[in-house]
């Protein structure tokens, strides 16, 4: 009872009165929107805020400068504490994202580089003594003479270029060029009229070094080739064909394509390459290179002389092809060739295969230019000593491990992850006598093919050399006169037509491991079935003028009115035409099986 009158009493003994409540000041006063205050949970209810932009504008704020506070509002009201540190967290993770994003775009860069100069290295191998710069270089060339996917074209200015580059890294003593000395030593560097500097001794260098220096140089010839007369504008660096060059020399230019660049001016250019002879005749007069190398550069001279023109020339090249074939021989082997023309001795035991490529390009040029009587009796030299080649041994077919197995692809791509495989053995210097390997008797059906066509196109030919007795395939050629044009391109007929039996006959039982052979015999099979095409159209369209034509009484209708007529009214080459159309579908499955694989290869 007491306890209840206690509080009472205290505000008696109080002297001062209490306040009257008074509402306008129990309110808080209006908080600005802009102004971060602590807000109590519980509190009592505020009015809403007066926000500037719900405000309509007075007179006082209709002056020039109500946009720039419109704006100062603005941002003061979005920018406040809460969004500020927001924005700064999210420009600080974006600028940390965005280092590191650019960083592990440097890393996959630099990784995918690596793994492209890896596959590179291992498709186009170098030799591993080179720098790493040389090695680029090379592996950027070879890489370049691929033909584009796309437009098939190759851009033989920049593989001349890369070449060159790398020409010079190899014959500069501070790089790799340690240990070339001139053949001369005391008179230093020798120079060949009308030729150039003469080559250097790399007899001191390892083999894999010489085999790429050697591709270099043949690269830079066959470059050269590509862009012969071409023109380099010094003031640019780029390399134009010269009918596009402006100047007293060429009075009326070929325009440049549209969108390319503006064309050169005639003084501004020098010569984009040296000639290819420098670079022929450089390989020819280096000491350190095998027979083979040697005898691929003075065949690729020969066929480029041949290609503008020079004939003479060209067979001077083709002779002292001969005598590198020849001089490489071991002691005491002679006659094997008649140096006057070039065609085989049937008596020969040692025929390499130097001698027998040497030969076999002979009797390509002098077919060229239209020597049948020289061309003829060498490449009936060469097949006779073809088909006289050893058989190889069982050694020499034993098949690598793994090779049936259908894990072999896998397990040579894990192991080539692991362990970098070692540098190509070097190829053989073509001074050892060949095998009959399949690889062989795709190249005799290539040369039966060329014999064929040389007889269908030389109607006017009287007689031709014997073909050897010990010959197995084939049709023989006569030793008298032939009867005509007819029986000439009959007799070539018959030549095309076994070359083109015995080539898919080769490839259909070649291994899949064996890529000579099976390229060559699909090269040979499709000149030999175009060449056959050739020959029966050609023949049906005679047979066709001959039937039409009036009944003479003689040899040749004769000839045509017995043997070349059947009982259905078709002749012997409408047959034959019927023949060939169905032997094309099948070499065509052939030929676009190959050609896929080969694209396989290239990816």
């Amino acid at each position: 009872m007491l306890s209840h009158r206690l509080p009472l009493a205290r505000l008696r003994r109080s002297g001062r009165p209490p306040k009257p409540f008074n509402p306008i000041k129990a309110l808080p006063n209006h908080r600005l929107f802009t102004q971060n205050s602590q807000l109590l949970l519980v509190s009592r209810a505020i009015p809403r805020p007066h926000l500037p932009f719900l405000h309509p504008a007075t007179g006082a704020r209709s002056s020039p400068e109500v946009p720039r506070n419109q704006l100062q509002y603005q941002l003061a009201r979005l920018l406040t504490t809460e969004r500020k540190l927001y924005l700064k967290d999210q420009l600080w993770k974006g600028a940390k994202y965005t280092v590191y994003g650019w960083a592990a775009l440097v890393l996959l860069a630099m990784m995918t580089f690596g793994i492209q100069s890896e596959v590179a290295d291992r498709r186009f191998p170098a030799p591993p003594e080179w720098t790493k710069w040389s090695r680029f270089f090379y592996r950027t060339a070879k890489a370049r003479e691929i033909p584009h996917p796309q437009t098939g074209l190759t851009d033989w200015s920049k593989i001349g270029h890369e070449y060159l580059d790398l020409l010079r890294r190899l014959e500069d003593p501070s790089i790799d060029g340690q240990g070339l000395r001139p053949i001369l030593q005391d008179e230093g560097d020798l120079y060949v009229a009308g030729i150039g500097k003469a080559g250097l001794d790399i007899s001191a260098k390892s083999e894999p070094w010489r085999r790429g220096y050697y591709t270099c140089l043949m690269g830079i010839a066959k470059a050269s080739e590509n862009r012969d007369g071409w023109v380099e504008d010094t003031t640019r660096g780029l390399v134009f064909p010269p009918e596009m060059v402006i100047g007293p020399s060429n009075p009326r230019p070929k325009p440049i394509p549209y969108g390319a660049m503006a064309a050169p001016h005639e003084e501004d250019c020098i010569p984009a390459f040296e000639p290819a002879e420098t670079c022929y005749m450089k390989i020819l007069t280096t000491q350190g290179f095998n027979t083979r190398q040697r005898l691929d550069a003075a065949l690729a001279y020969a066929d480029w002389l041949d290609f503008k023109g020079l004939s003479s020339t060209a067979e001077e090249m083709y002779d002292w092809g001969l005598d590198i074939a020849m001089g490489a021989l071991p002691l005491g082997v002679d006659n094997v060739i008649d140096i006057k023309t070039g065609v085989i001795n049937s008596k020969a035991t040692y025929i390499s295969a130097n001698v027998l490529l040497a030969t076999t390009s002979m009797a390509y040029h002098h077919a060229r230019n239209t020597n049948v009587a020289a061309a003829l009796p060498i490449f009936l030299s060469v097949l006779r000593a073809r088909r006289q080649l050893p058989n190889p041994t069982s050694a020499d077919t034993e098949r690598k491990p793994y090779a049936d197995s259908t894990l072999s692809p896998l397990f040579s791509f894990f192991r080539s992850l692991i362990v970098t495989p070692p540098y190509p053995e070097a190829p053989p210097t073509g001074d050892e006598v060949p095998f009959r390997t399949p690889a062989a008797i795709c190249e005799e059906a290539a040369v039966m093919c060329h014999i064929g066509e040389i007889l269908f196109a030389s109607s006017g030919a009287s007689s031709y050399a014997t073909m050897p007795s010990n010959t197995s395939v084939g049709p023989p050629i006569a030793t008298t006169a032939t009867t005509g044009q007819l029986k000439n391109q009959q007799l070539g007929l018959s030549w095309t037509r076994e070359s083109v039996d015995l080539a898919e006959e080769t490839i259909n039982l070649a291994e899949r491991d064996d890529l000579e052979a099976r390229d060559k015999c699909s090269e040979c099979l499709a000149v030999g079935m175009e060449n056959w095409s050739t020959m029966v159209s050609k023949l049906l369209k005679d047979e066709r003028k001959a039937r039409a034509g009036p009944q003479q009484k003689n040899g040749s209708s004769r000839f045509w009115s017995s043997s070349a007529t059947t009982d259905e009214g078709q002749g012997r080459w409408e047959r034959e035409s019927k023949v060939v159309d169905e032997r094309l579908r099948s070499v065509r499955k052939i030929l676009i099986r190959e050609a896929d694989r080969k694209d396989k290869l290239l990816l």
